[in-house]
């Protein structure tokens, strides 16, 4: 068992793409934990295949290491505004914070989000500047622009007193100032076990233990992950769990094993003690936010607030002719179990029975918050088909009100023209515009509506060059019907598989989806329509086959190369009586009503 004043409890945060986890990779290297000649992994923290894919921590992760006589616990956090859920409860095991800063970018807007819940814990922070070898740093600028932010949101002195580390994080190279001999990451640890305060509590207390996180084991089953912050804990002690302080009927368990983190991988231990973070096993039912504490001394703890989420899809099982072909998992049942399993570790998510009574509703953070759990379902073999996302309406004194976003938008001069448009007829308000190098940075106050499925639309205005980053800021006045797809789609009337003749003419009639060769279904959507209205098709009609031969009737059939959407793109494109059929080996469009006698009916 550790002594509690040599143990420091410290989240790394920062916005996307600014260098928390390849920074936790420098710490451990440093930190003795590998050989010399160890292959370790790239971005180590990373666990999700989703993850390493697409650059970005989505659940927060937990690691450890020793540096001199001190165990360092460090919190990998998401830089991702939708992923806030995670942030919210795994700071609550942190004493202190490392705010990761890009030395050209600067704090981003979700820097903001996760720094601000930082500071109403009352953390002290270690401001670290990253990437100071770009040609664009002005690590000084970045310095100021936190400062400013930390005034923002009303930190305490304390806390503006913040000590300033400058970093090449991937290089291993760490100052204390710009004019420093380039150090190592022992001066973050120095820094880290000076400002980082002693973890709180007393060991002669009753045991008092927060559930931060849940993980899972084929092995040992649910993991509950967590900090201690009353008692001593042991191996087979009897333990009492309390869902709040409101909980009048305990349940009661027993401890069959404690693991403490070696790195980011689970080790063996028999006691642990106040300020430790680690991981019981031996309570099958538990869930983020409960309480575990000693059965004849309880000291429950009262649940974390959570901030409420702003976007809702509905899933519903899978009903269409391909339906059963290709996923392991397909009644409404396993789709239920699913979504009521993620509810035990995303806390950030709400689900509950559809307002049609067909399927269940969804809610949380943002599209991204969602695409990422459908993505995971796909890939463990579940099928299913979900519903355009929709915004959380609120009526607050007798009025309608609705999310609105905080979005930073930095683009080419060049490009910023269409921008600008676009904002504007998705009803945003511009609050602030910048210029500097040729580069304009645009400032909108805009509902969320607006943003649903703009991302691909603003890459192809920007020439995949423009960066946008967006933060809730509030509810507001509801603004009325904000229509982001002006075109109609194009419809298979039958059952067939796709044939070049047929989709060489309909090419002509707007943008297609799919190649030859492929088997759809009466009601799925093949491709955009140029005009505004929907247009049935049939994408299987073949040439007629005669003895004449004429000058001209023979030519090659020439095909565009079809538009394949990505599942981010399928949500922002599907309007109000579409779908995505979401299965392990496709992602397919369609109307909900496959019949046109039905859709005609329905309309």
């Amino acid at each position: 068992m550790h002594q509690k004043d040599k143990i420091r409890n410290v989240a790394i945060i920062a916005h996307v793409d600014h260098g928390k986890t390849t920074l936790v990779d420098q710490l451990f290297k440093h930190g003795g934990l590998f050989r010399e000649n160890q292959v370790v992994a790239e971005r180590l923290m990373d666990s999700i295949d989703i993850e390493k894919e697409r650059g970005i921590t989505i659940q927060s992760k937990n690691g450890a290491c020793n540096y001199k006589d001190y165990r360092i616990n460090i919190i990998d956090t998401p830089g991702h505004a939708d992923f806030g859920g995670e942030v919210e409860r795994v700071l609550n095991m942190a004493d202190g914070a490392v705010f990761l800063v890009d030395a050209a970018e600067g704090p981003m807007p979700q820097s903001y989000f996760v720094l601000k819940k930082a500071v109403n814990l009352n953390l002290p922070v270690i401001v670290l500047v990253n990437k100071i070898d770009k040609n664009s740093a002005r690590p000084d600028w970045a310095v100021d622009q936190v400062f400013d932010l930390l005034v923002g949101i009303n930190a305490e002195d304390h806390v503006l007193d913040f000590p300033v580390i400058y970093a090449i994080a991937r290089e291993g190279i760490f100052k204390n100032s710009l004019d420093d001999e380039a150090g190592n990451a022992n001066l973050l640890f120095d820094l880290i076990i000076k400002k980082i305060p002693v973890p709180k509590g007393e060991a002669d207390q009753p045991v008092q233990f927060m559930v931060s996180n849940i993980n899972y084991s084929q092995f040992m089953g649910r993991l509950a992950i967590g900090k201690l912050t009353s008692g001593t804990l042991k191996v087979n002690q009897q333990i009492a769990i309390y869902a709040g302080v409101e909980d009048k009927a305990p349940r009661t368990a027993r401890v069959t094993k404690l693991f403490e983190y070696h790195v980011n991988q689970l080790k063996e231990v028999d006691v642990v003690g106040v300020g430790d973070i680690f991981a019981i096993a031996g309570v099958e039912d538990i869930r983020v936010g409960e309480t575990i504490t000693d059965p004849l001394n309880p000291i429950p703890l009262p649940m974390l607030p959570i901030d409420p989420p702003t976007i809702s899809m509905t899933f519903m099982a899978n009903d269409s002719p391909f339906s059963g072909q290709e996923g392991d998992y397909v009644t409404s049942r396993h789709l239920k179990d699913r979504l009521q399993r993620e509810l035990l570790s995303d806390v950030a998510l709400q689900v509950e029975d559809s307002d049609s009574g067909i399927g269940y509703k969804v809610a949380g953070r943002g599209e991204l918050h969602l695409s990422i759990l459908i993505e995971k379902m796909r890939r463990e073999g579940y099928e299913f088909q979900v519903s355009r996302p929709q915004v959380i309406l609120k009526t607050i004194n007798g009025e309608k009100m609705e999310p609105y976003e905080e979005v930073t938008i930095e683009v080419d001069e060049t490009t910023m023209g269409p921008v600008i448009e676009s904002m504007g007829g998705r009803k945003g308000i511009m609050n602030e515009m910048t210029q500097d190098n040729g580069v304009s940075r645009l400032s909108y106050r805009i509902p969320t509506r607006g943003l649903l499925g703009y991302i691909s639309e603003f890459m192809t205005q920007t020439k995949g060059l423009g960066v946008m980053y967006s933060r809730f800021l509030e509810y507001g006045k509801y603004v009325g019907v904000i229509r982001t797809r002006q075109n109609g789609v194009l419809i298979s009337g039958e059952q067939a598989t796709t044939v070049a003749f047929a989709l060489n003419n309909l090419q002509e009639r707007g943008r297609l989806f799919m190649g030859p060769g492929v088997d759809v279904y009466e009601g799925q959507i093949i491709g955009e329509n140029a005009r505004d209205d929907d247009m049935i098709v049939n994408p299987a009609k073949s040439k007629k086959l005669t003895n004449m031969r004429a000058s001209g009737s023979d030519d090659g059939i020439f095909l565009t190369t079809p538009t394949i959407f990505s599942l981010e793109q399928c949500l922002a494109f599907i309007a109000d009586d579409e779908l995505v059929e979401v299965t392990p080996k496709a992602i397919r469009l369609r109307k909900k009503h496959l019949k046109e006698t039905d859709r005609k009916r329905h309309k």
